[in-house]
């Protein structure tokens, strides 16, 4: 495994002075192209991620429209990583500060949504000039192998952008590994929060800067001013999309009493009218096992169920371990609230502070309470699972730190630097 990680370690390290050093137009070139390769591989794709996933044909064709967003969006940036001029007190002096390729970047992708999140890793990261590591998901080997082999066939470099697979049981060595080789100078990773944790440790010993994007519990709070139609919809799309495995997905829908049996009763109405088909299969037996273990958790200290296939369960309270734990299946919790102030208590009542979701038909209230959720996402009137490309995109707490997408990229694939220029005779003390 040593010989592997140093192979292409130093493969992306002696790539990197020639690819940092291109021009940004020759680098927005080959980006698009590599999302032309990506959508070309669109059946190749799907076929491989209901192989390897069991993912429905619309779900990876999104996968592969969004991730090709992704890498248009990177090939957009190449121009906009810009620096500043800044106001010296020093007669005569050019104060600049600069945005520069860090090196090569480690990229931890998951199985969940493998094309978006794949192509996430490495997208801007080789548009701000670094060379990229790409460590497929053990789950998806192929479906993430067919993203390097479009940005092969897109004609990026040898060395540029490179593929790692492994077994299993080799994943924490083999992370371990990259993390520790001296070549590789950043690491963003999408995946568990107890994985990252992991992975923020590890590079702390090496002081490398780690961007994470980690588990959500999101809520998806109905005030009783909310239009419950369209929280409806929101709510069935947020907790059920892929059956419930997106980071972003409704976990926790908190409802304030005024409109709660309505809510709930429109709600079940909508879950349970839902084919099988349109919410997915779960990735495999164990993940559908852990879903049913809360269930059955939540069952036993009195939530109701209101809704089956795509699980409702109304009543949930902080005694069940549904309440807290990230299910990443398909089936959501009710809490019922008196009010906006309990609401708000109720949301920030975890761990986890990724996507949240607030309905009201008062705009200035909605962005009231969207500013007291800790999160680094929400929306007001719009459910919890919601990406586009140019979006600042993370979470806070337990959901990680670091932003993905648009500018914020930058901010975490250059380094900043001070480089000054003298213009006049110095002048010192001594």
């Amino acid at each position: 495994m040593d010989e592997v990680v140093n192979s292409v370690a130093i493969a992306a390290s002696e790539a990197f002075p020639v690819w940092s050093a291109l021009g940004p137009n020759a680098r927005r070139a080959l980006l698009n192209r590599a999302a032309d390769e990506i959508e070309a591989r669109a059946d190749a794709f799907v076929q491989s991620m209901h192989e390897e996933l069991r993912a429905s044909e619309p779900w990876a064709r999104f996968n592969v429209m969004l991730g090709a967003g992704m890498v248009r969006e990177a090939a957009a940036l190449t121009t906009q990583i810009t620096g500043e001029v800044i106001p010296s007190d020093k007669p005569g002096l050019l104060s600049l500060a600069l945005r520069e390729p860090v090196g090569v970047i480690l990229g931890i992708a998951p199985w969940n949504a493998p094309v978006i999140l794949g192509c996430r890793a490495i997208a801007a990261p080789l548009a701000c000039g670094n060379t990229v590591i790409l460590k497929a998901s053990e789950r998806c080997p192929r479906t993430h192998g067919l993203i390097v082999e479009a940005f092969e066939a897109a004609g990026f470099p040898s060395g540029v952008a490179n593929l790692v697979t492994n077994e299993p049981h080799e994943a924490a060595e083999l992370v371990g590994t990259l993390i520790d080789h001296p070549s590789v100078r950043r690491i963003n990773f999408t995946g568990s929060t107890v994985v990252g944790r992991i992975i923020a440790k590890r590079a702390a010993e090496h002081l490398k800067p780690v961007l994470l994007e980690l588990g959500g519990k999101a809520p998806l709070i109905v005030l009783e001013d909310a239009d419950l139609d369209e929280a409806v919809k929101a709510a069935a799309f947020g907790a059920f999309m892929n059956a419930g495995q997106i980071c972003m997905s409704t976990e926790r829908i908190i409802v304030v009493d005024a409109v709660a049996d309505a809510f709930v009763q429109r709600l079940a109405e909508k879950a349970s009218s839902m084919p099988d088909a349109a919410v997915g299969e779960q990735v495999d037996h164990a993940a559908a096992a852990s879903v049913r273990r809360l269930v059955d958790d939540a069952l036993a200290k009195g939530a109701r169920q209101v809704a089956v296939g795509a699980t409702v369960l109304d009543g949930l309270t902080p005694a069940m371990k549904l309440y807290h734990d990230e299910s990443f299946g398909p089936v959501v919790g009710i809490i019922r609230v008196a009010d906006e102030a309990e609401a708000v208590h109720v949301a920030n009542d975890s761990e986890y502070g990724l996507s949240a979701a607030v309905f009201t038909r008062d705009a200035a209230r909605g962005l009231r309470v969207a500013r007291q959720i800790r999160s680094g996402i929400c929306h007001v009137n719009g459910p919890t699972v919601h990406d586009e490309p140019q979006m600042p995109f993370g979470g806070v707490a337990a959901s990680g730190y670091g932003r993905f997408g648009g500018k914020a990229a930058t901010d975490a694939f250059t380094e900043l630097r001070w480089i000054t220029i003298a213009g006049e005779p110095g002048h010192y003390p001594i």
